[in-house]
């Protein structure tokens, strides 16, 4: 369970982030956003803010890719409780195809060409409709790299990516995502049985804990081999955050 923060005005950050997404999308001349919906608190979240969005359309699309059929119940749940338009591509046949044509691969990366295979769809139905892909990633799996490159962090706009994880959970209370949704284990259904928390190596609670301390300078409150742990994968990670570096030509 993610203990919804009291720290933040859920109202006030629900408006301002749903007017950035709107001036984001005029700024791009687009017409609305797409997202990923996959029936986690995380994209719940950004497709309720697009959904509140003035005079922006919203769309949530749903890519099973040898997922669960609890992940599809739940987007549904969640798109009904949010007026969220959706739209359903299903994945397990591309996927299964593109792993036929390819070498011999490791787990994890037959994992990481789910969220590939999604990264394309999604750019794919918002070049259609003229529309940005919002991401759905928070500040502290952005922080830490949590994410696959040119997967879920191939997106055009991150509504959330400076919302802790238990201040995501206090918007999703605020917008009315169900609260089993909310009180759901986070995973992102890589492969059978997978969870966020196992594969980070710490709770979500844990994990805002230090990087909320990090980012406000100060020296975290927890175990140091976990404080360690963070700033080791904010630096590996590092790399994920940026543009790919470009070699300095010499011309003298």
């Amino acid at each position: 369970m993610i203990a919804a923060d009291n720290g933040i005005d859920a109202g006030r950050v629900a408006a301002a982030v749903s007017h950035w997404i709107c001036d984001s999308v005029k700024a791009a001349g687009a017409e609305g956003v797409v997202l990923g919906l996959s029936g986690g608190v995380d994209s719940a979240v950004v497709g309720g803010l697009a959904a509140r969005a003035p005079g922006t359309d919203a769309l949530g699309v749903v890519m099973p890719c040898e997922s669960s059929e609890e992940d599809a119940a739940d987007a549904a749940e969640i798109a009904r409780a949010l007026s969220l338009d959706t739209a359903i591509v299903e994945l397990d046949g591309p996927y299964r195809r593109l792993l036929d044509a390819l070498p011999e691969g490791s787990e994890l990366a037959r994992a990481n060409l789910k969220p590939r295979l999604r990264m394309a769809t999604l750019y794919f139905v918002a070049n259609s409709v003229n529309c940005l892909v919002a991401g759905t990633g928070n500040r502290c799996e952005i922080a830490v790299g949590y994410f696959t490159k040119h997967g879920d962090g191939g997106v055009d706009i991150l509504p959330i990516g400076g919302l802790l994880k238990h201040e995501v959970a206090a918007l999703a209370m605020h917008l009315g995502v169900p609260e089993r949704i909310v009180n759901r284990k986070p995973s992102a259904g890589l492969w059978a049985g997978q969870t966020d928390e196992d594969e980070l190596g710490m709770s979500y609670e844990v994990l805002d804990g230090i990087v909320g301390a990090i980012d406000a300078g100060r020296e975290p409150d927890a175990p140091p081999d976990l404080v360690a742990r963070v700033r080791r994968l904010m630096a590996a990670s590092a790399h994920k955050r940026q543009m790919p570096p470009v070699c300095p030509i010499p011309r003298d």
